[in-house]
């Protein structure tokens, strides 16, 4: 297509599409029918993630190769050349339909990695890495918490030393999701410790295949193990690889974060409009307290969406959302901790008792895993600093 079409056209033209690709959601979301999964990190074994990767990787190449899947990137990249705000446009169209459930390895790569390498990758590696992990042929993986520098990326400690054309990576990475099928890994690495920290910082793109790179799965409370522990010992990588200027990393780790927090302002709703239904089909009546509980959430899911719609505003006016995104991701994760409460409140012993029962004991995934959104993507405490200096004027906290 030539052009930018209207928003309503264009959704009626994804919706087209769509039909003729997969299926419409069975029973149009009736109550007890479907999956009753309700997973805030998936619990599922490696050969489970392996598999379930490769079909939703099928399902991305097939939007790639027709014309749906890499929506505001240029046509050299496979693109339409159409504003962001499309992407969530098509995500509308596509929530009625049947098709597989993407983890987090996938807006990783697309979201966050692919951008990153637009901006700071050079033109071999545009051409060389941007059209695979687009397509979703490669999938990439973030390198970039440790033990002692999670929220404050700039105190990293793994090292990366240069060895003539290549560098040496030694270090320990940990909360790194998608590990297992990621075929690349952006690895945020101290280059030079005798200059402040954020000056020291250079990012590399590290083949997760490559001799000396350990993968050790993180047991959740839950049981399953979404996340990994990374251990790069005397990795090779070539300066071909590097992205962005040497000490230059900071700049190229802002990107990826930024980006990140775009994205988290969605997180959570269609669990928080699952537990009103819950509210709605519980098989007694609602006391005063859980039917205030219910609307409480009900009005907060609406103004999260709100929110979002403010940072869908800021990209199609052409800018970069600021405050937007930290006010997203608070919110979010405010959102999440009430969900788990409602169905907590709700279902009282049903909750911790596996009967079998649909719409029930499921919901210990969320209310296990809820809390780790505190953290991920940048935690509560980071998100109100943010606010507090860039929107409140409120001074920096003192470095000790």
């Amino acid at each position: 297509m030539s052009g930018i079409p209207e928003p309503e056209e264009f959704r009626a033209q994804a919706r087209q599409w769509l039909a003729t690709v997969a299926r419409p959601r069975a029973a149009d979301g009736e109550w007890g029918s479907g999956s009753d999964s309700v997973a805030v990190f998936e619990n599922w074994t490696e050969q489970e993630e392996r598999e379930r990767t490769a079909r939703t990787q099928e399902w991305e190449r097939t939007r790639y190769d027709e014309g749906w899947g890499a929506l505001n990137w240029q046509a050299a990249y496979g693109g339409r050349g159409l504003p962001a705000y499309y992407e969530q446009l098509y995500r509308s169209e596509e929530a009625a339909f049947d098709v597989p459930h993407r983890t987090e390895i996938f807006p990783v790569t697309r979201q966050l990695v692919a951008p990153a390498i637009g901006i700071w990758g050079t033109e071999e590696q545009k051409q060389r890495w941007l059209r695979p992990m687009l397509r979703t042929d490669e999938l990439a993986c973030q390198l970039f918490s440790e033990t002692e520098a999670g929220s404050d990326l700039a105190a990293v400690r793994t090292k990366a030393v240069r060895d003539g054309d290549a560098w040496v990576l030694r270090g320990h990475k940990v909360w790194t999701s998608g590990a297992t099928v990621a075929t690349w890994g952006v690895a945020v690495c101290r280059t030079d410790p005798d200059v402040r920290k954020h000056a020291g910082i250079t990012v590399f793109l590290v083949r997760m295949d490559a001799p000396g790179v350990t993968v050790r799965p993180i047991r959740q409370m839950t049981g399953g193990a979404s996340f990994n522990e990374v251990y790069l010992d005397g990795v090779t990588v070539p300066d071909t690889d590097r992205l962005g200027p040497v000490g230059g990393g900071w700049g190229v780790t802002l990107s990826v974060l930024a980006t990140e927090r775009l994205d988290s302002g969605n997180l959570g709703l269609d669990n928080a409009d699952r537990a009103i239904e819950l509210a709605r089909n519980l098989s007694r009546p609602l006391t005063g307290g859980e039917r205030l509980q219910a609307a409480d959430l009900h009005i907060r899911s609406l103004v999260q969406r709100l929110i979002g719609l403010r940072v869908t505003a800021a990209l199609v006016a052409g800018r970069e959302p600021g405050a937007e995104a930290s006010v997203g991701k608070l919110y979010a994760t405010e959102t999440m901790r009430r969900t788990s409460d409602l169905a907590s409140q709700l279902l009282g012993p049903r909750l911790v008792a596996d009967t079998g029962e649909w719409g029930t004991y499921a919901w210990t995934e969320h209310v296990l895993g809820a809390p780790g959104y505190s953290i991920a993507g940048g935690t509560d405490e980071i998100q109100h600093n943010i606010l507090a200096e860039r929107v409140l004027g409120l001074p920096k906290e003192p470095v000790r």
